[in-house]
């Protein structure tokens, strides 16, 4: 998660604090990806990816040619006790679906056939305090999720076709890794990806062996990523980490102003708003203006006012159409 990694802990999180000891069994089963109640957007199945938001024409029926697997981010929070949401929690299913598979994975729908699992996802907490114990095993119990779900995928959906492999935040994480066990270092399935879109998490622009930074908006085969905040945030231990502009599909440093910005889609799915914001590359960050706009809201978290910067929870919301239209772009020009 955009700078939480980084920040100190203070009182306020205990909160988020689990309150019990990190173990397997406390996660609960293991998914069931054969079963499609393991997942939040199957092909065949209704799901919140597929809800047209007010002020955009329905999305085309998705292009077989293609798919798009993707990840969600971190959406458990409460304190309920554990280190991985159990997949038993349907509020936790309800609330992911209406807020990410919404928001974030819709961009996705008209662009491929969109497959997005459920998995027993790392608390919040895991991100905030990577020197505990149980942080880390945590975050390898929901990578092993998606790493099942995502072999699943392989093994019985995607019959060779192209795919495009995006996620944000904890789901950019688990991405990033997937990529490493499974696609870097495999021509065939590297042959395949069209591209990665890594959002919300660090990535080195040579992250990989053989996926490329992507430079253009056309370009395949590679990879995308983007961290964003306030125009004029300066945040030393993101030297050097990959930033994509998604307004020019470049890795340049120039401003690329708001008309470029096709229209951002706040997170109450409301409406569709034109010329959002400029933005700009600045050192391993992603600088956009504050729309001044409801549905586009920065990190508040008491206690941790250094997150106030960070536009982490609308990384894709805030340039939700040229998003769409590029990973389109890209399926065509694989």
């Amino acid at each position: 998660c955009w700078l939480l990694v980084a920040a100190s802990l203070s009182s306020c999180l205990s909160s988020i604090r689990p309150i019990r000891s990190f173990s397997v069994a406390s996660a609960g089963p293991a998914p069931n990806y054969a079963e499609a109640a393991s997942w939040a957007v199957l092909p065949g199945y209704p799901s919140a990816a597929q809800k047209p938001q007010p002020g955009l024409p329905a999305s085309a029926p998705a292009d077989t040619v293609a798919d798009v697997f993707f990840l969600h981010p971190t959406t458990y929070f409460w304190r309920f006790g554990r280190w991985n949401a159990p997949l038993r929690l349907r509020r936790l299913h309800r609330y992911t679906e209406r807020s990410s598979i919404r928001a974030q994975a819709s961009i996705f729908a008209g662009v491929g056939r969109l497959y997005a699992p459920h998995y027993r996802q790392a608390t919040l907490y895991a991100f905030f305090d990577k020197k505990n114990p149980a942080s880390q095993p945590a975050t390898d119990l929901a990578y092993a999720d998606a790493k099942m779900a995502f072999q699943y995928y392989l093994a019985h959906y995607n019959h060779g076709r192209p795919f495009i492999l995006a996620g944000h935040s904890q789901g950019g994480y688990h991405a990033t890794r997937l990529l490493h066990e499974l696609v870097d270092n495999n021509p065939p399935l590297r042959k395949q990806l069209v591209a990665a879109y890594l959002v919300g998490c660090q990535v080195q622009p040579a992250e990989y062996q053989h996926l490329p930074a992507l430079r253009d908006s056309l370009q395949t085969g590679g990879i995308i990523a983007w961290n964003t905040a306030l125009r004029g945030t300066d945040y030393a231990p993101y030297y050097g980490l990959l930033a994509t502009n998604p307004l020019t599909w470049t890795l340049d440093t120039a401003n690329a102003p708001a008309a470029l910005n096709r229209g951002g889609v706040p997170l109450n799915f409301k409406r569709v708003d034109p010329h959002l914001t400029a933005a700009q590359i600045h050192r391993g960050i992603l600088w956009a203006d504050d729309p001044h706009l409801s549905g586009y809201r920065r990190l508040h978290i008491p206690g941790l006012k250094e997150l106030s910067v960070s536009f982490h929870i609308v990384d894709y919301n805030l340039f939700y159409l040229n998003v769409r239209e590029n990973a389109r772009a890209r399926v065509r020009a694989w």
